[in-house]
């Protein structure tokens, strides 16, 4: 007797030729991972078995191979008229009745088990779909909110045919399969009310750069096919994976517009489900709580090893029950290399006019002819390889147009959404969720797509060149000395971290402070109050969603700084308390109110002298907060802390005892709080600040400018200013030897010893523990320091 259908409890993932790929993993989850928590809604699968019955019943298999044999395969001008052909001599065939009726009865049991009729998703699984190689992402058709034995019996038929959609037959051709080996199941699962509440997708890896530590997990409201199509600006949050189950794991969020919510719909037709616009309120709400984001993400860390390979998954919320389900999981297809072998440096010769921003996928530059296209019907005959796509939003169908363009660019569409993963998986450039691409760029208008910027896609007016700087990482021998980076950006912390350093040996703040705050943390601490009435109005813009203004800037700060230390885990991450001068100061939104006028902001009230002065004490607090959100909280204690510009041995002591108050105590939890040096009284007093500090980070443009007095803004005294003078080299030689005296580590930040080797060569051998470098000077600086390593061996013995 042959089984035409199959419980979901009946299935494991090695029967993909019985129940396709789709259907064997959402098996394998309801046999194995059930009772480890993971939560996936119940149904059944239509076997392959009944899907060759169906063709054999109706003797469809000639006459579809007879169409697949008139496809012009060179240019696929005649592929709509194949594939609309073989769809429509399959919508005409009839199920046979035994299949028929194993699938009512398979859809009453499943409705009995709920004790009443219930909305079912109807998937096509095709044996070549949700493979390793291969995802088959968005190929076939789904339906959703299926609602009566009619209804069902009609959506499995319009599965089979979907097998042979246009983009389907193409992206078979493409990747070798043969059409009629290739065969569909059909998978029957209980609905998830997520219309009344979120969904959305988890990656167990970032997307883009493949780190492993992390996972990306995105969600909107109503139900999920908007963020697997990109008809929406999802939330993202990030999720520090080694914190799963130990503590809040969640390192960032970040409010997508979600400008839609798709729900169920009564109206006729075969989806049954519309868009309604989303309340701006509701936009502004993330869709997750930090626990509902924990739960999700330890079962997807659950589905992972499971798996035992990074996993693409998809997640319903029911507004019902209020519980959280799998509904989906596959293997992520494009994945990237694992190790960085080749880094490729792009950089722009010169910025042009910018046109639109969006999530950047891939990291390249391309400059091309817009061609703006808002059906994939439209598509013109001259559209060429060279060209870049522009348009609303993509689906499975635009696939085969996909793979003629240089670029695409889209006004909706998350970094989760179809138009990112068929870019990453044919090795495309990409920015989606631009907002306004098709109304800011017109139709042949020539147009540069930078993704060299972080997550960041940008699209410039005009055709802009640029410079490519390769360089082979295997060619490298990384030198005893460990080599570090500078970072300001955070956001390049993903890709940045696949560099062969040791860590971060100086994270600057104020990069975040500007970037991702832009408020004084006074304005926000004394909120409304001293405050001009435009200056109140623009901070509450910019918070709207925080009724605590100081709770703004800690989360901000904290996940920031979290993503970095994240990306770098467990290598340490040392960041530097902020240190903008009060003219800088000022600068942020509402600072002038705080900020006195200086002279000489250079040599003013900055570093440490802010951090125990009533005037800024508890903006420090803020700062403290955040840090010890992410060590305490995020359980990143790679994370280790630097006071700047501290002047004196009491100075460094108020720090440290303001510190502990606010929950930093040195030591503790393996709090290690290092000190800059870059001022002479660090030096000259070395042995007291070691005693204090757990150890040293040469600024040496501070520390050159105040031993030489020379102003190291000043463009008349540019030659003067060398870092390599003797004066400046006996003081780090000073330092050296009185800090490795007291067993205390130096390290230096700074560009001075990439660009000069003589003094490379001079800081090895004065035994520098550690040489910091920005990143597009970090390679050249662990070259340098190899060379005066080599240098010095052969000085050694002679040569």
């Amino acid at each position: 007797m042959k089984t035409w259908v199959l419980p979901f409890l009946q299935i494991t993932n090695d029967m993909i030729r019985e129940v396709g790929g789709k259907n064997a993993s959402l098996g394998e989850m309801v046999t194995h991972l059930g009772e480890q928590g993971v939560r996936v809604p119940d149904g059944f699968a239509v076997t392959t078995v009944s899907y060759y019955a169906f063709l054999a019943e109706n003797h469809l298999q000639e006459p579809i191979q007879q169409k697949l044999d008139e496809l012009d395969t060179s240019d696929y001008h005649n592929l709509a008229e194949v594939g609309e052909g073989i769809r429509s001599l399959i919508r005409q065939a009839t199920i046979p009745a035994p299949i028929a009726e194993a699938i009512t009865s398979a859809y009453q049991t499943l409705c009995q088990t709920f004790s009443n009729p219930i909305q079912v998703a109807v998937r096509s699984s095709a044996t070549a779909e949700d493979l390793a190689t291969a995802s088959f992402a968005g190929q076939h058709e789904s339906y959703l909110n299926v609602r009566s034995v009619a209804e069902l019996l009609e959506a499995c038929r319009n599965c089979y045919a979907s097998l042979f959609t246009d983009r389907a037959i193409k992206y078979r051709n493409d990747n070798g399969f043969d059409h009629l080996k290739v065969a569909l199941s059909i998978g029957v699962q209980r609905m998830i009310r997520s219309d009344l509440a979120s969904s959305g997708v988890c990656f167990t890896i970032d997307p883009d750069s493949g780190h492993t530590n992390v996972m990306l997990i995105t969600g909107s409201w109503g139900l999920g096919e908007n963020v697997v199509l990109g008809s929406v600006n999802p939330d993202e949050y990030y999720v520090f994976k080694p914190s799963i189950g130990l503590r809040n794991a969640v390192l960032t969020r970040r409010v997508g517009e979600k400008t839609v919510t798709m729900v169920y719909s009564d109206a006729p037709g075969e989806h049954h489900t519309v868009n309604t616009p989303t309340p701006p309120e509701r936009q502004q709400q993330l869709v997750l709580t930090d626990d509902e984001v924990n739960k999700l993400a330890g079962w997807a860390r659950t589905i992972e090893a499971h798996y035992g390979k990074p996993m693409d998954i998809e997640w319903a919320k029911d507004g019902i029950d209020q519980e959280l389900y799998i509904v989906q999981a596959r293997p992520v297809t494009a994945l990237p290399a694992s190790e960085l072998t080749i880094l490729t440096d792009y950089r722009l010769d010169k910025p042009g006019a910018v046109l639109c921003r969006g999530n950047g996928i891939g990291h390249r530059i391309v400059t091309g002819r817009a061609r703006v296209i808002l059906s994939p019907k439209d598509v013109p005959a001259d559209l060429s390889n060279d060209d870049i796509l522009v348009t609303d939003i993509t689906t499975p169908d635009w696939d085969p147009i996909l793979k003629k363009v240089s670029a695409i660019v889209t006004n909706r569409g998350g970094r989760t959404s179809h138009a990112a993963i068929v870019a990453r998986e044919i090795g495309a450039l990409a920015v989606v969720g631009t907002n306004k691409a098709t109304e800011v760029i017109r139709e042949g208008d020539l147009i540069t797509v930078s993704c060299v910027d972080a997550q960041e896609g940008i699209v410039y007016a005009g055709k802009l060149t640029w410079t490519e700087q390769q360089t082979n990482l295997t060619d490298l021998t990384p030198p005893q000395t460990p080599c570090m980076l500078i970072l300001a950006d955070p956001a390049q912390a993903l890709r940045l971290s696949q560099l062969p350093a040791q860590g971060v040996g100086l994270l600057r703040m104020e990069f975040s402070v500007i970037n991702d705050i832009g408020i004084h943390p006074m304005a926000l601490i004394n909120y409304p109050n001293l405050l001009a009435p435009e200056v109140i109005e623009q901070i509450s813009q910019r918070t709207d969603t925080y009724s605590n203004k100081k709770a703004f800037f800690v989360d901000k700060l904290a996940q920031s700084v979290g993503l970095v230390t994240a990306a770098f885990y467990p290598r340490p991450v040392i960041v530097r308390f902020s240190d903008f001068k009060t003219n800088e100061y000022a600068d942020l939104l509402g600072g002038d109110a705080f900020e006195p006028v200086e002279e000489n902001p250079m040599l003013g009230w900055r570093g440490a002298s802010r951090y125990y002065d009533a005037r800024y004490r508890e903006g420090f607090r803020l700062e403290c907060e955040a840090m010890r959100q992410v060590r305490n909280e995020m359980g990143l204690t790679n994370l280790k802390l630097m006071i700047p510009f501290c002047r004196t041995v009491a100075e460094g002591k108020q720090v440290l005892q303001q510190m502990e108050a606010y929950g930093l105590r040195q030591h503790e939890n393996g709090l290690e709080v290092y000190v800059m040096a870059e001022i002479p009284s660090n030096i000259i007093r070395a042995q007291d600040f070691a005693e204090l500090f757990d150890g040293f980070s040469i600024g040496s443009n501070d520390l050159t400018q105040l031993t030489l007095g020379v102003d190291r803004d000043s463009s008349t005294l540019q030659g003067l200013f060398n870092e390599n003078d003797p004066a400046v080299r006996d003081l780090i030689g000073m330092l050296l030897l009185t800090a490795h005296r007291m067993g205390k580590p130096v390290g230096i930040c700074g560009q001075g010893p990439s660009d000069n080797p003589a003094f490379a060569e001079f800081l090895v051998k004065e035994g520098i523990n550690s040489l910091s470098f920005n990143p597009d000077a970090f390679l050249r600086g662990m070259t340098a320091v190899a060379k005066a390593e080599q240098s010095m061996v052969e000085h050694a013995i002679g040569f």
